[in-house]
Order: structure tokens, then sequence, then C-alpha cells
């Protein structure tokens, strides 16, 4: 018999409940035990530890959030953390760790493995920025609010006559804004893949109003790097990624067209909004494959390793091939976006 314990790490996706509850009754029809710990590696470092049941995981396929709980840390920023995380794993006699979470937690399982921690990470984050997945868990649903959201923006920038620029998330890659855009009918895209030119971007939007089209949307993800002259003071987080959220990538997109263009423009931040919400089918699914798998890799005595899927297909992806290493947006939609600007 096989003993799990769970955890949630990075930032909240729809579906991580979704893929708690496949680890759980996969791993219970293999007669496996499974332990929860609640706020992520925080719980591991505090053994603030739980056992996971069916009632445990009954009735939480559609529910958002996590009911484990998230933490966004980076244990190896302290060494007593990392103490702490091995006795609480021999404690707990555990098999191994089955990880739900981003590209930092990819780096912090390789780490883990190095210190003789086992673990196997399901990919979970909006930003579908994880190497060795087509898909991570909850994009799909961000996708959604999205494209739900510029249908809602296009009835007042079309009763205003403005332009409307639409901030996502996706800290280094444009997977949202892109693939966001492109279900919502965005008039332009700026992503971080593709260099613009904000000229090129004005020039566009009056040639829409002199053919008649009075509004526009102009999505762009909030990693967008901005022109050389206008780069700021950038704050970080403790992984050293740039918190974008305070770069105001969106307010300085709208502010530098309305002064080329002298059409009134307009910003929306979509922000937590695209985290939230119940995940669609499309997620639970997702969440179910790589959940069931996860438990059916570790029963096969793999582990040390990302699970994902390619091309429709389960795959197994070991640490030291997916680790540090981006998911970036791919230029093949955006040239189909294109043909709609």
């Amino acid at each position: 018999m096989k003993r799990y314990g769970i955890l949630c790490d990075g930032g909240d996706a729809p579906g991580i409940n979704a893929a708690i509850r496949a680890v759980a009754r996969k791993a219970f029809e293999k007669e496996d035990e499974v332990l929860g710990f609640l706020d992520g590696f925080t719980g591991l470092i505090k053994n603030d530890v739980k056992i996971i049941t069916k009632s445990t995981v009954s009735g939480i396929l559609p529910v958002g959030g996590s009911v484990l709980g998230i933490s966004r840390i980076n244990p190896f920023k302290n060494p007593k953390y990392i103490q702490k995380i091995k006795e609480n794993f021999k404690k707990n006699s555990l098999t191994m760790l089955i990880i739900i979470g981003d590209r930092d937690t990819i780096v912090i399982a390789k780490k883990l493995a190095d210190e003789g921690i086992p673990s196997i990470v399901i990919p979970k984050t909006i930003d579908n920025d994880i190497y060795g997945t087509d898909f991570s868990i909850g994009f799909d649903t961000a996708v959604t609010t999205i494209s739900s959201a510029l249908d809602n923006l296009h009835a007042t920038a079309s009763a205003h006559h403005r332009v409307m620029i639409v901030e996502t998330m996706g800290r280094e890659t444009g997977w949202l804004a892109l693939m966001g855009g492109l279900a919502g009918g965005a008039d332009y895209i700026i992503i971080p893949e593709v260099p613009y030119n904000l000229n090129d971007i004005a020039a566009h939007l009056e040639n829409r109003k002199k053919e008649g089209k009075n509004f526009s949307i102009v999505i762009v993800a909030e990693g967008t790097p901005l022109p050389e002259e206008k780069k700021e003071k950038v704050e970080y987080d403790e992984f050293g990624h740039p918190i974008n959220a305070k770069r105001r990538v969106g307010y300085f997109i709208m502010e530098e067209l309305e002064k080329l263009t002298h059409i009134k423009a307009r910003t929306t931040v979509l922000g937590y909004i695209q985290r939230g919400g119940i995940p669609t089918s499309t997620d639970r699914i997702l969440a179910t494959r790589l959940g069931v798998a996860a438990v059916d890799f570790a029963d096969e005595g793999k582990f040390n390793g990302l699970v994902g899927v390619k091309e429709g297909k389960i795959v197994f992806n070991p640490l030291e091939e997916v680790a540090g290493k981006i998911h970036k947006a791919d230029v093949k939609f955006y040239n189909l976006a294109k043909i709609f600007f």
C-alpha cells in the first residue's frame, strides 16, 4: 500500500478540486491512502495535514478554488523549511508527494528530488506556460472568462465609440490574451511573443474608424514589454518574477494610443476574475485525466516528473527536462487572429 501526500502550490486555478478528487478516487481504487496538506508547502512545513476520504472529495468536482487551500512560498528560501519538509515526509510515512502546481512548483519539486523527496507534479495555471504539456488545468476556464468579458465590452465600446484596452494575466507569455482575444473577436492582440509598434496599432485603429467601425477592442498580456524609454522600476516576487499587476501595461497602452489617435480610450484590467469561477467541462476532464494518470504513473514506479497532455495523449516528463522552461504562446494562433484585425 502506498501513501500519497497531496498539496497545491502557486496561484489558484479553476479545476484544482477536480484534480484532487481524481487523485484520491484513483488511489482509493488501488487501496492506497491520501493525506492532504493544507495551504500548500506551508502545511507540509507545519505538518498541517488531514486524511482524505471519499467524503472529503464528494461534490467538489465543479467547485472553484482549492478545498486544501494553496500557498505561493519558496521553501528553499529557508533551510529550516526543507528540514521540516523532510521530517514531516518521514513522520507521515509518505511514498511520494503529488503536487498540483505551476512553473515554480516544478523547480521546487526538482530541488526536493535532489533532497530525497520524490514527487509527481500535476500542471495547473491559467497562464498555460508550463513546458511539457499542451494545456494546464484552469487555462480553458480563464479563456472562457476573457472571451465573455470581451463580449460584454463590445456593447459599451460601440455605444461610446471608444477604444477599449483589456489587460489579461500571463506573466511572460501571451496565451490568455491570444486565445481570449481570438475567441472574443479582439481587433488587435498584443503579446510578449510578437513585437509590436504603437504607431502601427494607432494607424490600424484609425483605418477602422475610416471604414465606419467606430470602436475597437485591443487585448494585451500583462507581461508585454514596454518600450525601452518607458521602462520603469519593477518589483519582483520571491521567485524573481516581476509583479506585473504593478506595471500597469494596459494603462500605458491606453494613454499612448489615445495620444496617437485622439480617440477616447478606456482600460479594463481583468485581474483575479480570470482565476475564479466554476471550471469548464474541458478543465474538469483535463484535471480528471491528469489526476488519475499521476497515480497510475506512481503505481508503475515513475516519480520526479510532470504529468501532462501532448496532442491529446497523457505523457510523463522527467523534472530535469521541464524545470525552468517556458511554454510560449504558439504564434500560429496569432497569425490566425490577424485575419480578423
